[in-house]
């Protein structure tokens, strides 16, 4: 074999191992899955399950399937944006493996097919995706053509919680009825604890703590809820901030309470069961949190403010 043979063999090696590991972020036929297949498809969010194959966990997260997408290409997909109701257009950026980021979230694409897909929603945190509970959710789309004509059903009937998240739900609720105001077996409630006033004197508010730039979604309203109380003609001015458990039954047990020091806990804490006694059970309904129906212990923090109105 004579030396430019030679040449011309390793220059042709070179060249099929350079289009063999080309870059994937700019040719999307050398990654793992290509979504032609599947382009102008309409897919609706059917469930969403933690590997557990449940839907809710011991703290009381639950998932809940909302997504409707579809891909216009290997680079952009629409997504539904419920405030204005409307399919909104996304880039859709590959990063590596099977990973996607559309829309401010990231994905791991687990499955494609015509009738349905699989997506890893994935908790990023600098450039590292997150090994803990936020990453450990799958999300399951069916088209609408699958759901409507061979299902025979509604996306909305394929969301409800199943026979399972009931049951996990319900056992978690007996091990906190029978310790009703420990904070350890309460577990956030779906349906948070409601305040109803029965008194102009009594103004109740939910405050909530949603902030897309510190990762407090809209979940973080009902696993960690926040009430203010402000209360009218009380008999001084006062202001307690403080956590407390709220059982089965509408009870309310007192645990931490803001800016108190150890040796004055207890005082404060029968002025506060004072203020709850007079104030809150005559003039205000108190509703526990529920999941899927089921009343359960759950924590939550007061802002009780009284006004005197001299």
């Amino acid at each position: 074999m004579t030396r430019n043979s030679v040449l011309y063999i390793l220059f042709l090696a070179g060249l099929f191992s350079a289009c063999s590991h080309g870059d994937k972020r700019k040719d999307a036929s050398l990654r793992d899955f290509t979504f032609a297949p599947v382009k102008n498809i309409r897919y609706e969010e059917v469930k969403r399950r933690f590997s557990s194959g449940l839907s809710v966990n011991e703290m009381g997260f639950h998932q809940e399937p909302s997504w409707i997408i579809e891909f216009i290409s290997d680079d952009s997909v629409l997504a539904y944006y419920p405030k204005k109701k409307i399919m909104q257009g996304f880039h859709l950026h590959y990063d590596h493996a099977n990973v996607y980021n559309f829309a401010k979230e990231w994905f791991r694409v687990k499955k494609i097919a015509k009738d349905s897909l699989v997506l890893q929603r994935l908790q990023v945190n600098r450039r590292e995706i997150a090994s803990d509970i936020t990453s450990d959710v799958n999300m399951t789309f069916y088209a609408q053509s699958f759901i409507k004509r061979k299902l025979r059903t509604t996306a909305r009937e394929l969301q409800k919680p199943t026979a399972a998240d009931s049951a996990f739900v319900r056992k978690l609720a007996e091990r906190s009825n029978r310790n009703p105001g420990n904070r350890d077996s309460a577990f956030a409630a779906r349906q948070p604890v409601r305040f109803v006033s029965r008194s102009p004197l009594v103004l109740v508010e939910q405050i909530s703590n949603q902030d897309p730039l510190t990762g407090k979604t809209a979940s973080y309203d009902y696993m960690f809820p926040e009430y203010k109380i402000t209360i009218r003609k009380a008999y001084k001015d006062f202001a307690f901030r403080f956590g407390c458990v709220i059982d089965a039954r509408g009870t309310i047990h007192i645990g931490r309470i803001t800016g108190v020091i150890p040796e004055y806990y207890e005082q404060r804490k029968k002025v506060i069961e004072g203020v709850i006694r007079v104030y809150l059970r005559n003039l205000s309904t108190l509703h526990p949190g529920t999941t899927f129906g089921i009343p359960h212990s759950s924590e939550i923090t007061l802002n009780i403010t009284g006004k005197a109105d001299n």
